[in-house]
């Protein structure tokens, strides 16, 4: 009887790991002229979901990609945080966040899945602060919300930020990335445009730099990205939550104490099998959203620069 139990569990984890690579799919080498990365694609794709972008710290830099996985979105969907969206986790061998080799995979992404134009998030810490930052400030039109947490800004022009609801977070008592880097990337915002409506900044006392990785497993920090699209007039910042200490102790309720369960398709990659479908970049939904940014009015910075 105790075998019979001992085997069941075992199957069952054994399929769970299985129906989960399915899922989750590692990419070496996919696109030229970018970064190595994760995918992890929702349950269902035939309606056309959001894209969520994850930018590591300094500490998970290199080649391996298993690293990606220690913190952050990614770990939190392995560890059961559920999102109905794509997930798209790059890998910096190092240095600075470049904004054009992670727009190179967004791109990918779209031309081979079923992806939501309008929906497209970044968010990212210490490292991945900065690049979400960069990012936003480089492609303001194609990213729907983002969140930069204990970070800063590299690029020389931040105005763009400007046009995308934002959310900084940062503690006073950070020791590794000073407060002070996202003070001046406020700073800049402000300088380009005084009222900076889309704008929130928690410039937390007393939060040291670890403690924001927390803000990844809540689900309440995708609601709040979810709830912008490119579509709204003006592109209002939603009203944000509260970051309290009761909250952030909340934030691994309920998920997993474990990653393992994806393990088993740390080798895996669907490159040829993602050439070989019909790229979805053609589709009437591309054609109307392309039509719908060019007579927008708004100057739009170029995916190709």
């Amino acid at each position: 009887m105790i075998k019979r139990i001992f085997f069941s569990l075992i199957l069952t984890v054994l399929l769970s790991s299985v129906a989960f690579a399915g899922r989750t799919s590692a990419h070496r080498g996919t696109v030229k002229d970018a970064y190595n990365f994760w995918l992890v694609e929702p349950d269902d794709s035939m309606e056309a979901k959001p894209v969520f972008i994850f930018l590591h710290g300094a500490s998970l830099c290199g080649n391996d990609l298993n690293k990606v996985k220690r913190y952050g979105t990614l770990d939190a969907v392995q560890k059961g945080r559920e999102l109905d969206a794509y997930v798209i986790a790059p890998q910096n061998p190092g240095g600075a966040w470049n904004p054009k080799k992670v727009m190179n995979i967004l791109k990918w992404v779209e031309d081979y899945y079923n992806v939501d134009y309008d929906r497209i998030y970044v968010l990212g810490m210490s490292l991945g602060g900065y690049g979400a930052i960069d990012f936003a400030a480089t492609y303001p039109e194609d990213v729907a919300a983002a969140m930069a947490f204990c970070g800063g800004g590299s690029v020389k022009d931040l105005s763009g930020l400007n046009s995308v609801p934002l959310w900084i977070v940062h503690g006073t008592a950070d020791r590794a990335v000073s407060v002070s880097q996202s003070d001046r990337v406020v700073e800049a915002m402000r300088s380009a445009d005084s009222s900076t409506p889309r704008l929130v900044y928690d410039r937390i006392p007393g939060m040291n730099h670890s403690q924001p990785a927390r803000l990844f497993y809540l689900s309440e920090t995708y609601e709040w990205l979810l709830s912008h699209s490119l579509k709204d007039e003006n592109r209002p910042v939603a009203e944000s939550f509260k970051i309290s200490n009761d909250l952030m102790r909340t934030a691994y309720s309920g998920l997993r104490s474990s990653g393992k369960r994806s393990s088993s398709s740390a080798a895996a990659s669907p490159t040829a099998s993602a050439k070989a479908k019909t790229p979805v970049r053609n589709s009437e939904k591309y054609k109307q959203r392309a039509s719908r940014t060019a007579s927008s009015g708004s100057v739009r910075k170029s995916r190709n620069s």
